[in-house]
């Protein structure tokens, strides 16, 4: 929680000497295009499994996003991003003990409901659909068995995944800065059928962007 407030008080800080320092074109009653790169920090939530236990990760995420105004104060903005996840891991495992590290990548499209209450800040709220893409394991326990490790592969994953996520850009000119919290609202099994720990997803992440 500290890391958190953190975050927030250095984001804070930053907006308030923007304001203070740098005046710029109002751009809230403009279309506006952009792209952004930065991290995510992941772990899962609501999580299943025998003695399962996680730990979180960074992963890489980027990818462009368009500012559409519906007056000066409100909009919507959807986005597109690679979005890395992923947890580590132990447990147990058909009676073995593992551990794991586990990237996915998805595919993040999320509309979000955009208010402007002032001309370097914008509030973002709404959902966000995400397609996993590729899922890598590695295992850091030597004593797992091949079978075991089939049994990981052969997971019966949901690769469509429906999220919520809320957020906050800093607008310096063209340059934003942004801060997302976001989480699984589905499991990421398909039909309840998986004998490996099941999950969701939850995320924060900061990118920094340019507009247009």
């Amino acid at each position: 929680m500290k890391k958190y407030i953190l975050i927030l008080i250095t984001f804070t800080g930053i907006a308030t000497y923007s304001h203070a320092q740098v005046i710029k074109t109002d751009y809230r009653d403009n279309l506006l295009f952009g792209f952004k790169a930065g991290l995510n920090y992941s772990n899962v939530y609501d999580a299943q499994g025998d003695k399962f236990q996680a730990d979180a990760k960074y992963g890489f995420a980027a990818g462009a996003f368009l500012s559409i105004p519906f007056g000066r104060f409100i909009g919507i903005q959807p986005e597109i991003l690679f979005s890395q996840k992923g947890f580590k891991a132990s447990g147990i495992l058909l009676g073995s003990p593992y551990s794991l590290t586990r990237t996915t990548n998805f595919i993040d499209v999320p509309l979000f409901f955009a208010f402007k209450p002032i001309q370097f800040v914008t509030l973002l709220a709404g959902p966000q659909f995400s397609y996993l893409t590729r899922q890598k394991d590695v295992y850091t326990n030597g004593g797992l068995s091949s079978q075991q490790e089939t049994e990981f592969n052969n997971d019966n994953l949901r690769k469509n995944i429906l999220c919520g996520v809320v957020g906050a850009d800093i607008n310096i000119d063209h340059v934003v800065l942004s801060a997302r919290a976001g989480w699984d609202i589905q499991n990421n099994n398909g039909n309840g059928s998986s004998n490996t720990p099941r999950y969701k997803n939850v995320w924060y992440q900061a990118t920094v962007g340019y507009r247009f």
